[in-house]
């Protein structure tokens, strides 16, 4: 798959391109991947932020619970209770353990 990716001249101030210099020394493919994940960091908190404005200003409608629109205990569904323990392969004998051997090569 081929992706096509787009180029920005970004420009910083001093204080901002020493401390990218010290997390992201030179001219390196580990800088524009530290850079592209804090753009893409930002953009999803931006978009965040938006989410949340929204819904501050129109809240869904809490919802309504009955509990007595809930069935009995006796009426409701349990698990039951499977087999406890770990289970022993055939042939093998209970509680006893299997030794690793190395081999020597």
């Amino acid at each position: 798959m081929i992706v096509h990716m787009k180029q920005v001249l970004v420009q910083f101030d001093d204080p901002t391109a020493a401390l990218l210099e010290r997390v992201a020394p030179g001219r390196s493919r580990k800088r524009s991947e530290f850079i592209r994940r804090a753009v893409a960091r930002a953009l999803l908190e931006e978009l965040e932020r938006g989410t949340r404005a929204a819904y501050e200003k129109r809240p869904d409608k809490p919802a309504t619970f009955d509990p007595d629109e809930w069935a009995a205990h006796a009426e409701a569904v349990h698990p039951v209770d499977g087999p406890r323990g770990r289970r022993v392969a055939r042939g093998a004998k209970a509680g006893r353990t299997r030794v690793r051997r190395r081999v020597a090569r």
